[in-house]
């Protein structure tokens, strides 16, 4: 149960879910883990399709005042777009833009954005994370966009 508690607060996905890929895993948490991540990317190609009407757009400015960053994270419904863990979410892609300065969201090498390591959980890439999010959201969600700004 401690197990099932522990990955609940990781990913914020059901208990159900969670249950499923620890009997998978035979109650192995790190393989547990792996059965989830795939479980997100399956999800998150097929909602791949769903047409993206709500989002956010969020802004992040460094501490030192020189870089900014404007990122919208597009999903399917104001629901979910009203929701603190979708902004956050944002907010932390933006802070992502600043940090790792990447040149597209897509992209074929790693100064894409979905390829990027996750700077606050360095384990998965930016599109794992995304995937992710669609999982626990119920909702394509994407990066339609970002502009980052910086003097010299």
């Amino acid at each position: 149960m401690d197990t099932i508690k522990e990955l609940r607060e990781e990913t914020g996905l059901s208990f159900a879910q969670i249950k499923k890929a620890l009997d998978e895993a035979n109650g192995d948490k790190e393989a547990a883990r792996k059965v989830l991540s795939a479980f997100s990317s399956e999800q998150a190609e097929k909602k791949a399709d769903r047409e993206l009407g709500a989002g956010v757009i969020a802004a992040y400015t460094h501490a030192s005042g020189t870089i900014g960053v404007l990122l919208e994270l597009a999903c399917e419904t104001d629901f979910v777009a009203k929701n603190e863990e979708f902004k956050a979410l944002a907010k932390d892609l933006a802070m992502q833009v600043c940090a790792m300065s990447p040149v597209s969201v897509d992209g074929e090498d790693d100064t894409a954005l979905m390829k990027q390591a996750f700077i606050k959980d360095p384990e998965m890439t930016v599109e794992q994370k995304i995937q992710s999010a669609i999982q626990k959201f119920g909702e394509n969600t994407k990066v339609t966009r970002f502009t980052r700004y910086s003097i010299a």
